[in-house]
């Protein structure tokens, strides 16, 4: 199996403590963040931040929907790193300062990818897919923290 990685980052005009407290807020924040990819959104446990335990559903494709099951961990200032106890997929959002009032969120999904010819289209097609998704959470983001 290969690995397949989809990044995406976006500059926001909010402090990067707020616009990192609004991506680890999963009871009331994050529910507004997401596209319509995601569906069946519950906090099973925790609720802020680390140990926080999530699940949702992620229709990445009009065929594959990924029944995730979250649990969030923050190993350094900055960063939020989302396990999914059901796959190998790996999403970390790190928050850095881009300039006086300024956020930069540069998220990252890994995972282990399907062998063979699946692979090949895994590997080519998904992360932009991934990235469209993401591009719509950063940009409700901005529109939350931003205004």
């Amino acid at each position: 199996m290969a690995q397949v990685e989809a990044t995406t980052q976006r500059v926001v005009a909010a402090a990067p403590e707020a616009v990192f407290a609004a991506l680890a807020d999963y009871t009331k924040t994050r529910p507004e963040l997401l596209p319509e990819q995601f569906s069946e959104y519950e906090v099973q446990e925790g609720g802020t931040g680390a140990g926080s335990v999530v699940h949702w559903k992620l229709q990445a494709t009009q065929k594959r929907v990924r029944d995730c099951l979250i649990e969030a961990s923050e190993p350094t200032p900055g960063q939020l790193v989302e396990r999914d106890r059901n796959s190998s997929m790996v999403t970390t959002w790190t928050v850095t300062p881009a300039g006086e009032g300024r956020a930069k969120v540069v998220v990252t999904t890994t995972w282990e990818g399907a062998t063979g010819i699946g692979g090949f289209f895994e590997k080519t097609f998904a992360p932009k897919g991934l990235n469209r998704i993401h591009d719509a959470e950063l940009a409700r983001l901005a529109s939350h923290v931003e205004s």
